[in-house]
């Protein structure tokens, strides 16, 4: 099967069940979450297996950052997290490593942070006061749409290269088609709906974009670093949980901090 054909199957069945439990949200979607963390940050500690990861104190730091930011907001996102740093020094104390204390406990750290805190940021803005569900649906499928977009685009006309040091794939055609479809889809989905004025939705939209394509890149530069290609093959032509979920990892805390620099929540 080629990969443009797995990955539209793997759409198919996958993109209505994710939808659908963002719909219901409260613990369903927690426990979506959480899965989604598992499986990204196993993907993670494996690429990173030679920094001798504490893959627990990540596991169980990412469920904390998860359960305060369902249970109690930002604050306790916060303590959740913070509560990683830690487990890591506890378990760094007893394991039976040779490697450097600052890189496992950093890489440990930076699991969480990545993984933990961006999906976190999901759960709070499916949180937010009457708009949480339109909000994190927009999300979702600007982020989503703004992918699509720019692959088809950068596959059909792209010539020039966006970041060819760290993903070659991608370029500026791509780029500009998928932040014009982010920006559409915003657009329709929140001033249509009277949640955000037209410059609001501009903004957020071009903040999707941006971040999401940031936080592309950042994978790709991890994986480069450890010498990857794909963090895993769960998901077939998606490639592994990590790959598909990175640009929502960076999207959906810049999505939630500019919908409330604009004052709503």
């Amino acid at each position: 099967m080629n990969q443009l054909l797995s990955r539209i199957l793997v759409t198919i069945v996958a993109l209505p069940l994710v939808l659908w439990i963002v719909y219901l949200g409260g613990w369903p979607l927690f426990g979506l979450a959480l899965l989604v963390a598992v499986l990204a940050l196993h993907e993670l500690y494996a690429m990173a297996r030679a920094l001798r990861p504490l893959v627990l104190a990540g596991y169980a730091g990412a469920a904390a950052t998860l359960l305060g930011a369902h249970l109690g907001g930002t604050a306790w996102m916060a303590g959740g997290f913070a509560l990683t740093l830690l487990l890591a020094f506890l378990l760094y104390g007893i394991a039976e490593t040779r490697q450097s204390g600052t890189i496992t406990i950093g890489t440990t750290v930076l699991g969480v942070a990545w993984i933990g805190l961006g999906l976190a940021h999901l759960l709070l803005l499916r949180d937010l006061p009457e708009y949480g569900r339109l909000a994190i649906f927009t999300v979702l499928l600007a982020v989503f749409a703004d992918d699509t977009a720019a692959y088809f685009v950068g596959r059909l006309l792209g010539r020039h290269k966006l970041a060819p040091g760290l993903s070659p794939g991608k370029t500026w055609e791509g780029f500009v088609a998928g932040t014009l479809v982010a920006v559409a889809v915003v657009f329709f989905a929140l001033y249509e709906e009277g949640f955000l004025t037209i410059p609001e939705s501009v903004a957020l939209g071009a903040a999707l974009a941006l971040a999401g394509v940031a936080g592309d890149l950042f994978e790709s530069a991890v994986k480069r670093d450890l010498q990857v290609k794909d963090s895993g093959r769960l998901l077939g032509g998606h490639g592994g949980m990590l790959d598909r979920v990175d640009a929502h990892l960076f999207a959906a805390v810049a999505a939630f901090y500019v919908i409330l620099a604009f004052g709503y929540g």
